[in-house]
């Protein structure tokens, strides 16, 4: 009985994508609005992955996280205009290197970013929650306005490379390339990071530092320089997830960090703090649960992120798989 309660969440989202099949009625359509569900879901997930870790793990609350996702976005949308001769292209491999590079540069500035921001802004500020929401609220607000003076006060439009564009056609259903390469990111990444914290010792030493930083500072460890390189991988992820969302949406803006970031935290508060398994679960259930209301009842779709995040609180107050308990 133990074990099924534990296993029960990984059966929501496909119990969520039947549900959905039923309600939708056209396999087609389902099919297209599904495969869009776990795209937006996993960018949703790379973008939460780094936050869940720094606020579970490092008991940081960072309201600043959605400046890396504007800067991720920025920077990518730079080094895509730099690679103009490569994106415009139509070969394949160029397209992807170009945006292979764009990645690349955003998690490097973002991660050099988070540096800075974890020594500046929260180390100060360790174990004071309240003190912690206010400057990392004030550091999003001066890196909004610091992308407003690099480049400009303006939405700018990003054009995804030629061979991301369209869709494959299966049967009756058109599947978007990018939503297939965003799926694809999202799986490696997933994989990666629960690999990285269950199976080596860079992730038993995080977690260790999680249950006894003293013991783990005893053993000849700086439990400080540990906690610093989480946040910089936390912060280079988000920026990771600020290109891929800015591709997604193709077009980016210095509000876009914080305007995603609603989704971002309910995910986490859906998979329970510091948990790579429950924001993986919790992402997937907001990006299906989003498209298929948005297809259904779009006015009902606002609303249903919040409605699915309450529900599970009722049934797991501390979130799906919650690895620090909150306070």
């Amino acid at each position: 009985m133990e074990r099924l309660g534990k296993a029960a969440p990984l059966l929501l989202a496909p119990v969520l994508a039947l549900v959905g099949l039923v309600a939708v009625g056209d396999p087609s359509v389902w099919l297209t609005l599904t495969v869009a569900g776990l795209a937006m879901g996993l960018m949703i997930f790379i973008m939460a992955s780094g936050l869940t870790v720094v606020f579970g793990l490092m008991d940081v609350i960072n309201f600043g996280h959605g400046a890396f996702v504007s800067v991720g976005a920025f920077v990518g949308f730079t080094v895509l205009a730099w690679l103009s001769g490569w994106t415009q292209n139509p070969a394949v491999v160029l397209n992807l290197a170009a945006v292979f590079l764009a990645i690349l540069a955003s998690m490097a500035v973002t991660g050099a970013l988070g540096l800075a921001f974890e020594r500046v802004i929260v180390k100060p500020v360790y174990g004071h929650h309240l003190k912690q929401i206010l400057v990392t609220m004030g550091g999003l607000i001066v890196a909004q306005q610091l992308i407003h003076v690099v480049w400009g006060p303006d939405a700018i439009h990003v054009a995804r490379p030629p061979s991301l564009q369209g869709s494959f056609i299966i049967g009756e259903a058109a599947i978007e390339k990018y939503r297939m390469l965003a799926v694809a990111i999202g799986l490696v990444l997933f994989v990666a990071m629960r690999h990285v914290l269950r199976a080596t010792k860079l992730g038993l030493l995080v977690r260790a530092g999680v249950e006894n930083g003293e013991m783990v500072e005893a053993l000849g460890y700086r439990i400080n320089r540990l906690f610093l390189l989480v946040f910089m991988a936390g912060s280079a992820l988000a920026g990771l997830g600020g290109i891929m969302w800015g591709l997604y949406q193709e077009t980016i803006t210095a509000h876009m960090g914080s305007e995603i970031m609603v989704l971002v935290f309910v995910v986490v508060i859906i998979g329970g703090l510091g948990s790579i398994e429950g924001c993986f679960i919790g992402a997937l259930l907001v990006g299906l649960l989003s498209n298929y209301m948005a297809f259904m009842a779009p006015k009902v779709a606002l609303v249903s992120t919040i409605a699915l995040m309450v529900g599970v609180l009722m049934w797991r107050p501390q979130g799906l798989y919650p690895v620090v308990k909150a306070k």
